[in-house]
């Protein structure tokens, strides 16, 4: 019992110490606030457009060093160029100022895109959907997934390309968010891969040009 009380008193005597030092909060004084982390106030930095001797040329605000990587790269479109932090159907997948998604993906298809797409594809998207989209991937063999969605069905084929650049990049159901592991300019490429899956997976002949065909026969 005396230890009970001991331990009591002992945590009176510490809040009123608090108390005493700390005061009630959202109190007006005109002493200093006491400052636990006073580095936190008082930072040593250097401020921009402010002189500093620190450098030869005495400013604070200095150019990149020779051979720097910037941090942000604009992504080439077939319209130009554009910044991630710009309100652009690249970045959003939905035209720009509307909640619409974009019908078309925003760079050019070409060799390289596909072939770009097909590597991310088969790292990102294989697991799970099998490497030609048909839903039958590792994880649901092995019984990890039982549910895996088949890229090659009609309303998956009828989804406009920034409705699915946007189920990438969120992710939907069991599907996790692939935004921010993958580029912005390979999710669009996993895409233009992925109409190239369900060309040839849903395409007939009929798809083809009179050369085309006469070539195949």
């Amino acid at each position: 019992m005396r230890i009970i009380i001991s331990i009591l008193l002992i945590g009176a005597a510490i809040g009123v110490a608090a108390f005493g030092a700390l005061g009630w909060q959202g109190r007006m004084s005109r002493k200093p606030p006491l400052e636990l982390f006073p580095d936190m106030d008082r930072q040593a930095k250097l401020r921009p457009q402010e002189p500093n001797h620190f450098f030869a040329n005495g400013v604070s605000s200095q150019l990149p060093p020779a051979g720097t990587i910037a941090r942000s790269q604009p992504v080439e479109t077939a319209a130009g160029a554009v910044y991630r932090f710009e309100d652009s159907p690249v970045n959003t997948g939905r035209v720009t100022g509307t909640t619409n998604f974009v019908e078309t993906n925003p760079l050019a298809v070409n060799e390289v895109l596909l072939q770009r797409g097909r590597e991310r594809f088969d790292i990102y998207c294989a697991p799970c959907h099998g490497r030609t989209g048909d839903g039958n991937g590792i994880t649901k063999r092995i019984g990890v997934m039982s549910a895996v969605a088949n890229l090659h069905d009609q309303r998956i084929v009828e989804m406009t390309d920034g409705e699915i650049f946007n189920t990438v990049t969120y992710g939907k159901g069991l599907m996790g968010a692939a935004g921010p592991l993958v580029p912005t300019e390979d999710r669009w490429a996993v895409i233009a891969y992925l109409r190239a899956l369900q060309l040839s997976w849903l395409g007939t002949t009929n798809d083809l040009t009179a050369e085309q065909k006469a070539a195949l026969k």
